[in-house]
């Protein structure tokens, strides 16, 4: 009986592994509140959480990450142009 309900739970932990990294890769991660939110606040940025025991350890962000390389590039075009 043990043998059944181990191989059942694995293959369950399986499942769940697959359709987790499934999520990941389609990027659907975020829940779609947080996901307009995101969208009406035009965040551009990056969103990190760390989880742990299958718990959410801490989350963070950094605001305008990619911002400020595209104005870095930008700035740097403008300036060769006026010279």
């Amino acid at each position: 009986m043990w043998a059944m309900s181990s191989e059942f739970s694995n293959s369950s932990e399986e499942r769940n592994f697959v359709e987790f990294r499934r999520k990941v890769r389609a990027a659907e991660v975020l829940s779609t509140a947080l996901e307009r939110l995101l969208l009406a606040l035009h965040f551009t940025g990056r969103v990190s959480v760390v989880v742990q025991n299958g718990r959410v350890l801490k989350s963070g962000y950094e605001e305008g990450y990619f911002r400020r390389n595209s104005e870095a590039s930008t700035s740097s075009l403008d300036g060769a142009s006026e010279r």
